[in-house]
């Protein structure tokens, strides 16, 4: 039972790190319930990346407060945000915090009308919000949050009672939305990653042990110290050493507890090991607290603290001279591009194109709002395109393209194939807006298949599919099923291909030689004459090829 009658910060952190901790822990699970057999569902681990940004944000500093500690949420799933899901889950949290602005304590009532506030933005977020999807999940979540806090506004034990009950109710609804949700046999991915942030929260109201959940979650985790990748140093003394005997009295209870008193002193905390020997990391302001932590449960070794602001000052003072005279003798140039990439034989064909700044992961990896936005901060231009290539990284594109100093022009191309007819496309003489007109117009010409393989048995848009088939998409649509890969391509390419086409290229993947490719390209070439057909590397992880006509 939930006793707590108001929030604080520290308390809206341990949540918030539950919440994580708990969805990352099933992260494969709601990866699993992307609709599509295919091998790259990624809403789960989109969902577990920004909240683990957000964490990161909030650990920075103790926050006593709880509008602070919500704010520092906020701006970490910001930047942290990827994918479609990890989008929406940083406005839920970017509206939730603009509703406690101003509060020290959250009662249950400000909770829910924050909630309700949260599913306001995030809808605002999508330019078509579809229900049957996290957005339906979150609102309704939200709605009836507030009917239960008319009837009790003091109670967090009957608001997350509700929370959870309403939630798991208007999970199991989602496929009668969405007709796509019923065929596969699933419910919508997002809505049940955001229920388990929801448990998260309610696992610590309610003083539920997370010690073992928290220390999974950052022991399965591989621990990466990069220094470079830090974008604020809230923190500036990387401290770590050993433990290498601890005193008879000691329990792996008191390992969770110097995890937890870590945390509140900085950040990237990291403990491995056990009572027979434990290497410690944090970046702290306070490196005698971390030691007096370790020394109060045994012996420590292995000592090293460094100061990151000051070595990264010294880096950069022996840099400064060559950019200055850089920027002195190079004005930002009119026009800039960015593209995400997903392989290195598309990367190439962007670079040859002249796009400034190629952002990797795509299909297989969504880019943060964070990668997108340096991306454009590296392109020395007044003016910069963005080309997604990826259905599902649009609203990241768009979010950093808001969070942009330059002037930023989002094309919103669907695949790589998209995005190189973008590029095609881009004039140097012609105003921006033509530019992003002419553009987004060569893109939505071109038509795609994709090739790759199923991961499981299921039934999508009247195809019966099974494990290992392999399958086509047709502009992104499951169309075609079957056990050869040069069967489906020809069978896809009979409704890709029309008699106003001329030019098909055709894209393979790293798991295809290039014999193979120029095999099924000639074959391609001589079931159509009058087009052109061109053979080239994408390097793309998991899909065979993709397929463009225009």
């Amino acid at each position: 039972m939930i006793q707590y009658t108001e929030i604080d910060g520290l308390l809206l952190r341990d949540m918030a790190m539950a919440g994580s901790a708990l969805l990352e822990k099933h992260r494969e699970e709601v990866d699993a319930l992307n609709v599509f057999p295919v091998p790259d569902g990624d809403t789960g681990t989109n969902m577990s990346l920004t909240m683990q940004s957000a964490i990161r944000e909030v650990n920075a500093k103790e926050l006593l407060r709880a509008d602070e500690a919500s704010a520092a949420l906020a701006k970490g799933a910001l930047r942290g945000a990827r994918g479609n899901s990890g989008v929406i889950t940083s406005q839920l949290l970017r509206g939730f915090s603009k509703a406690v602005s101003g509060c020290e304590r959250i009662t249950p009532a400000q909770f829910a009308a924050a909630l309700k506030a949260g599913s306001d933005m995030a809808y605002k977020a999508v330019m078509k919000p579809k229900e049957g999807t996290i957005l339906t999940v979150a609102r309704v979540i939200a709605e009836d949050a507030l009917k239960q806090v008319q009837k009790d506004p003091d109670s967090y034990d009957a608001l997350f009672e509700v929370m959870l009950r309403s939630g798991e109710a208007i999970l199991k609804r989602t496929p009668d939305m969405l007709p796509p949700l019923k065929q596969a046999g699933v419910v919508d991915s997002g809505g049940r990653g955001l229920l388990y942030i929801y448990s998260g929260y309610a696992a610590v109201l309610r003083g539920e042990s997370i010690e073992e959940l928290l220390a999974q979650a950052e022991d399965d985790g591989a621990f990466n110290d990069d220094h470079d990748a830090i974008r604020e140093l809230n923190h500036i003394y990387h401290t770590a050493y050993s433990i290498v005997s601890f005193k008879d009295d000691c329990t792996e209870g008191d390992i969770d507890s110097l995890r937890r008193r870590l945390n509140r002193i900085g950040e990237r905390v990291n403990a491995e090991g056990d009572l027979s020997g434990l290497k410690v990391h944090v970046h702290t302001n306070n490196p005698g607290n971390a030691l007096e932590y370790g020394l109060e449960l045994g012996d420590v070794a292995d000592v090293e603290i460094e100061n990151i602001a000051e070595t990264r000052r010294r880096r950069e003072e022996a840099q400064k001279p060559a950019e200055q005279e850089q920027d002195a003798a190079e004005p930002p140039k009119p026009y800039g591009m960015v593209a995400v990439s997903l392989g290195d034989g598309f990367s190439q064909i962007f670079r040859d194109l002249t796009v400034d700044s190629i952002v990797e992961g795509g299909q297989t990896m969504n880019p943060s709002t964070e990668d997108i936005l340096q991306a454009i901060q590296r392109v020395h231009a007044e003016t910069v395109f963005v080309f997604p290539n990826n259905g599902n990284v649009v609203l990241a594109a768009q979010q950093a393209a808001e969070m942009a100093e330059q002037k930023v022009y989002v094309i919103p191309t669907k695949n790589v194939a998209m995005g190189i007819a973008a590029a095609v496309a881009f004039q140097p003489d012609i105003s921006p807006e033509q530019n992003a007109a002419r553009m987004d117009e060569a893109a939505q010409r071109v038509k795609t298949g994709t090739v790759t393989f199923a991961v499981r048995d299921s039934e999508y848009n009247g195809v019966k599919i099974k494990q290992g088939d392999i399958i086509g998409l047709h502009n992104g649509k499951i169309e075609y099923s079957g056990t050869n890969i040069e069967e489906v391509v020809s069978e896809m390419m009979k409704a890709v291909v029309t008699d106003d086409d001329e030019l098909i290229t055709v894209y393979y993947g790293a798991d295809v030689s290039e014999q193979d490719a120029q095999r099924l390209a000639d074959s391609i070439a001589a079931q159509y004459p009058s087009c052109d057909t061109e053979c080239l590397r994408g390097g793309q992880p998991l899909y065979y090829y993709l397929i463009s006509v225009e």
